[in-house]
C-alpha cells in the first residue's frame, strides 16, 4: 500500500509539473508569436466584445493574473491612448446580450465620445438585448455612430428590476433565530435574515435607486439617439421590440449580421488594408516618457477583508481588497518620491469595518506625506467601500454608482433550536464572565445583547466621525444622510458625500490638478499593488492539492447560478458575524 501511495503521489506531482511546464512553454510560444508580428499596422480597427467578463481592475495574483486578464479601467486607458494613434481609425464593438451595468456603461460611453472627438468612428453590433439585462446593454453602445442589430432578434429594454432574497421564512421553519442588529433603519443588508420582504425604508431606498438608474440610462440613450427622454421612455416601456421595429423607431441604424457590421468597419478604415486588433491586446506606439510626472493608481475590488492576500493556488485567487495589501500599496505609493498623486479606484460593497479603518488610515498617512488622494468610485463603493474613500482629497463617482450605506450591523444566528429539532443538544462550560458565551449557539442573554449593540453603536459613531472630518460635516448632518442608506452617485453629490460626477479618466485629471501638473502634460501611471507578469504569477501556482481541485470542480458547477451565489455570500457573511465581527456591507443589489 505504501508503494502504491508513493507511486500515486509521484504520478500526481508529475502531472502538475507537466501542466505548469505546459503553461510555461505556451506563454513562451505566445510571446514569440507576438514579437514576430509587424510592429504596428497602418490601418487599425480596434475590437471590443462587451459579452466578455472583465473585472474592474486587472488581477494582481492567482490564476487570473497568469492569464493576463485586463481590467475595465485598463480598457478605458487603452481607448484613451488610441485617440492619439493615427493608425487607429475606429472601433467595432460587439454589444452585450445581457447586463453590462449602468455605471460601467456611463464610463464606457464617456470614453467612446472622447474617442469619437479625436476623429475616430464607433460601430456597434447587437445580437439582441434581453429583458433580464435592464438598460445597460443598450446604454453602453447608444453613443455609436452606427448601431447594427441582427435580423430576427429582439430589443428588450423594459426598465430596472431589483431582487432580494429573504430567509426569515426558512429560519422560522427550522427554528433558527437571527439576532442581527442594523444601525440604522436603512442598513438593509441584514433584512435578508430578519424579514420576509422589504421594510418600508428598504423599499423606499430601492425604489429611489431604480428610478435614478432608469432616468440616467434614458437620458443618455435619448441624447445619443436624438430624441426626447419622455419619448424614449414611452417606446421602451411599451414592451419588447423586434429588430425591425427598433429600426423603424430609430433605436438602431441598420439590420445585419456580425460579419456585415465588421465589414462596414473595415470599409471605413480602408477596406482590405484594415486590420482588426482586440482592444485587450492593443499597445500604443507612443514612446514612454520616463521624465513625465508619475501618478499612482491603487485599486481595490470586491469585499474588504482583514489581513493579506491569502490563496494563490491554481484554482483560487487572492482577495482583491485585503486590508494589508491595499494599505501597503497606498503607503508604498506615498513613500515614492516620484509619485505626485494617488488615484484610489474603489469598487466594493464593503466588508470589515476594521479592515476599512486600516485602509482609511493609510489614505490619511499618504496625505500627511504630501500626496493628494483622489477616489474614483466604480459601480459600487458603499458601506466599507465608502469608509475607505471618505478621507480622500476628492471623491468622484458616476451618476449610477451605488455609494453611501454609511452604517454597520452585527450579531449572530442562534442555531441551537435548529439542532434541537434533529435531536442534537448543546451543553456549555463557561469561564471568564457572562460575555464569554456570547458567540455560542444559544441566543444572546439580555446583557450580551446590550453589549453587542453598544459595540455596534461605537463602530457606527466612529464611521460617522471619519465621514464628518472628511466631508466637513457635523455628526448630526452625517447621521441625517447616513443611517445605512444607499445613494446613487448623483444623489450622493446632492447630499455632499461626493465632490464631482466623473469617470476614472476624470479622476486622473483631478489628481493632475491637485498635484500641480499642467493640464497638457501626460503623466505616467504606476499600478499598486504591483501587477505580476504571467511568469511571475506562474511561480505562485505550485502546491495544488487534490482537495483543492475537487473543491474547484464543485464550485464551478454552481458558480453560474446567481441565486446560489447569493446564498453562499449570505452564508459567508453569517459565518463572519457568528465569530463576533461587525459588518460594513451594503445590501446586495443586482441590477436587472
Amino acid at each position: 500500500m505504501k508503494t502504491f501511495l508513493l507511486s500515486m503521489a509521484g504520478a500526481f506531482t508529475a502531472m502538475i509539473l507537466f501542466i505548469v511546464l505546459g503553461f510555461f512553454f505556451l506563454f513562451t510560444l505566445i510571446g514569440m508569436a507576438v514579437s514576430a508580428k509587424p510592429p504596428h499596422p497602418d490601418n487599425i480597427v480596434l475590437t471590443l466584445d462587451l459579452n466578455a467578463n472583465y473585472p474592474d481592475q486587472a488581477p494582481s495574483g492567482g490564476f487570473a493574473a497568469l492569464s493576463g486578464t485586463p481590467g475595465f479601467i485598463d480598457l478605458l486607458l487603452k481607448l484613451k491612448e488610441a485617440e492619439a494613434d493615427k493608425s487607429v481609425k475606429g472601433i467595432y464593438i460587439r454589444g452585450a446580450d445581457m447586463g453590462f451595468g449602468t455605471s460601467r456603461a456611463e464610463e464606457l460611453r464617456q470614453a467612446l465620445k472622447s474617442f469619437q472627438g479625436s476623429g475616430k468612428f464607433v460601430i456597434a453590433h447587437s445580437q439582441g438585448m434581453f429583458g433580464a439585462s435592464g438598460p445597460s446593454a443598450f446604454h453602453s453602445i447608444a453613443a455609436a455612430d452606427e448601431i447594427w442589430m441582427q435580423p430576427g432578434t429582439d430589443l428588450m429594454v423594459t426598465g430596472v428590476v431589483f431582487e432580494t432574497e429573504f430567509y426569515k421564512g426558512l429560519f422560522d421553519k427550522i427554528a433558527l433565530e437571527p439576532q442581527i442588529y442594523p444601525f440604522y433603519e436603512y442598513k438593509n443588508a441584514p433584512n435578508s435574515y430578519n424579514e420576509t420582504s422589504y421594510t418600508g425604508p428598504h423599499r423606499e431606498a430601492m425604489e429611489a435607486l431604480a428610478n435614478s438608474i432608469w432616468a440616467t440610462a434614458l437620458g443618455d440613450i435619448a441624447a445619443d439617439r436624438g430624441m426626447e427622454a419622455a419619448q424614449l421612455r414611452a417606446i421602451l416601456e411599451s414592451g419588447p421590440k423586434t429588430a425591425e421595429n427598433a429600426l423603424d423607431l430609430k433605436l438602431i441604424d441598420k439590420l445585419g449580421w456580425p460579419e456585415d457590421a465588421e465589414e462596414a468597419a473595415r470599409e471605413r478604415a480602408g477596406g482590405d488594408k484594415a486590420e482588426l486588433i482586440d482592444l485587450v491586446t492593443y499597445t500604443s506606439p507612443a514612446k514612454y516618457n520616463s521624465k513625465a510626472p508619475l501618478i499612482a493608481v491603487v485599486g481595490g475590488e470586491g469585499p474588504i477583508v482583514t489581513g493579506g492576500a491569502s490563496g494563490g493556488s491554481l484554482f483560487s485567487d487572492p482577495p482583491a481588497f485585503a486590508s494589508d495589501v491595499i494599505a501597503r500599496a497606498i503607503l508604498d505609493a506615498a513613500e515614492d518620491d516620484d509619485v505626485k498623486a494617488i488615484v484610489f479606484r474603489v469598487d466594493s460593497p464593503g466588508g470589515s469595518p476594521t479592515a476599512s479603518d486600516q485602509i482609511w488610515r493609510a489614505v490619511e498617512r499618504a496625505q500627511e506625506a504630501g500626496k493628494p488622494v483622489v477616489v474614483s468610485m466604480g459601480s459600487l463603493a458603499a458601506s466599507g467601500g465608502y469608509y475607505v474613500s471618505t478621507g480622500a482629497d476628492a471623491i468622484l463617482a458616476n451618476r449610477a454608482t451605488l455609494t453611501g450605506s454609511i452604517g454597520i450591523f452585527g450579531g449572530k444566528l442562534a442555531i441551537d433550536g435548529t439542532f434541537n429539532k434533529i435531536g442534537v443538544t448543546f451543553d456549555t462550560v463557561t469561564v471568564g464572565g457572562d460575555f464569554a458565551s456570547a458567540w455560542g449557539t444559544a441566543p444572546f442573554t439580555e446583557t450580551q445583547e446590550a453589549e453587542v449593540k453598544a459595540s455596534l453603536k461605537r463602530g457606527y459613531d466612529r464611521f460617522l466621525t471619519h465621514v464628518g472630518e472628511g466631508r466637513g460635516m457635523t455628526y448630526d448632518q452625517v447621521h441625517e444622510v447616513a443611517r445605512g442608506r444607499v445613494w446613487t452617485g448623483e444623489a450622493a453629490l446632492q447630499q455632499g458625500l461626493v465632490d464631482e460626477i466623473g469617470t476614472f479618466m476624470d479622476a486622473i485629471e483631478k489628481a493632475k490638478s491637485l498635484a500641480g501638473i499642467e493640464a497638457d502634460v501626460k503623466p505616467r501611471l504606476a499600478f499598486y499593488p504591483y501587477r505580476k507578469s504571467g511568469f511571475e504569477a506562474l511561480e505562485d501556482l505550485f502546491g495544488v492539492s487534490a482537495e483543492t481541485a475537487r473543491a474547484a470542480a464543485v464550485i464551478s458547477t454552481i458558480a453560474g447560478d446567481a441565486r446560489t451565489q447569493a446564498l453562499l455570500e449570505e452564508l459567508a457573511t453569517a459565518e463572519a458575524m457568528n465569530s463576533g465581527q461587525a459588518m460594513a456591507i451594503s445590501p446586495r443589489i443586482r441590477e436587472r
